[in-house]
């Protein structure tokens, strides 16, 4: 997009989230020559592309090429549809039996992880097409292996044509961050082994299989078996600060900038409280500026008096609470004023603020921070 063109976009807009097209391009690449043109590379874009923008960033992933998508619900699959989008799409989470029709209607993947779910399908017409889901080990979704058999023989067992639904079998690694301690996801490679013979002993034998999410699908080949799903490592993150250290030649690039204006500028006194509580009390005298974003735009009220933001290339500390819909930051030293773009997550000069670091500070992790974006903010791809 041209800057002519993005500044009549951003033009009235108090905040928004900006999507780079080149960095979101060049993590596809990595990952596509990471696992070579055999493998399926399916996007996932849950929980609103882990706060990307469910549609936007779908449609730009499938413009790279993504085999598929995983989402995690019957909504997000039924607005891909909605919105275009005929790939395949897996749902990773569970969907009720109410809502399997719209699943088979709308050619969307269901995943089958216990007994009821799978009767439910059974009972269902028509039939969506489903994967069962294996737990390995991380002790959540899926069937444990020595319910396998058991779920082979209610499928067998069907008089209706549930096998042609039949599609896939996979599995979630719990750990799969670390390349120095590969020993428990080993342990779930072996378990997911053991049940992928037991389906194909019964004769299912053209399974579409997989088990790698963005963690393994660096770590090892022998996990991209059929298919990948990487979420995180499309927008530019490694599942870990571990990996991140020990695959440097698959440097990825962060593809969301989040950033605001500077709506209010205006003095403060030695001793002055700022915000809810009267949690700080001003030690210096100075300028504060005051940004339209707060926890309902997802900036967390954990960062009040500790949290960072840039403005024009210098950083500017959070003072006080961060409210609802507003935070105060002290801008004092730093040339101000109202209208100022101001950088909340990304680069602004030499100064930058990774998602990964500035949530780490306060005990959680990108994932948390991205996710929690509020989806009402508008996305721009740049």
């Amino acid at each position: 997009m041209s800057e002519k063109k993005l500044s009549a976009k951003l033009s009235g807009l108090r905040t928004w989230v900006e999507i780079d097209s080149n960095a979101a391009h060049h993590n596809y690449k990595t990952f596509r020559r990471l696992i070579g043109p055999k493998i399926k590379l399916w996007a996932v874009v849950k929980s609103n592309a882990y706060g990307h923008g469910l549609v936007l960033f779908s449609k730009l992933a499938d413009s790279f090429g993504a085999d598929g998508f995983c989402v995690d619900s019957i909504i997000e699959g039924n607005r891909l549809r909605q919105e275009g989008v005929t790939k395949p799409i897996l749902i990773l989470g569970p969907t009720l039996p109410a809502r399997l029709r719209d699943a088979e209607e709308n050619g969307i993947t269901v995943s089958v992880s216990n007994t009821d779910a799978l009767k439910a399908i059974i009972c269902a017409k028509p039939h969506p097409a489903f994967h069962i889901k294996v737990d390995t080990g991380f002790h959540r979704q899926g069937f444990y292996v020595e319910d396998i058999p058991k779920a082979i023989a209610l499928i067998q067992n069907s008089k209706s044509k549930i096998k042609n639904s039949f599609k896939g079998v996979f599995t979630h690694f719990a750990a799969a961050k670390d390349v120095t301690y590969p020993t428990y996801t080993e342990m779930q490679f072996g378990k997911f082994e053991l049940a992928l013979r037991m389906f194909r002993d019964a004769g299912f034998d053209s399974l579409t299989v997989h088990a790698a999410a963005t963690g393994a699908t660096t770590l090892n080949a022998k996990y991209h078996m059929d298919a990948v799903r990487v979420g995180m490592g499309l927008y530019g993150f490694h599942a870990s600060p571990e990996l991140e250290m020990q695959l440097p030649y698959s440097a990825l690039k962060p593809v969301l900038h989040w950033k605001t204006v500077v709506s209010e500028v205006k003095k403060f006194n030695v001793g002055d409280y700022v915000g809810y509580d009267i949690t700080e009390r001003m030690r210096h005298s100075g300028m504060m500026a005051v940004l339209p974003i707060g926890y309902w735009h997802g900036f967390p009220r954990a960062f009040s008096s500790i949290g960072e933001v840039l403005i024009g290339g210098s950083v500017a500390r959070v003072i006080g609470r961060v409210s609802m819909d507003l935070t105060v930051v002290d801008v004092t030293g730093i040339k101000c004023k109202p209208g100022m773009a101001v950088v909340v997550i990304g680069k602004s000069g030499k100064e930058e603020i990774r998602a990964q670091e500035t949530a780490r500070i306060i005990g959680t992790t990108q994932y948390e921070l991205l996710t929690r974006l509020n989806p009402l903010m508008e996305r721009i791809i740049v």
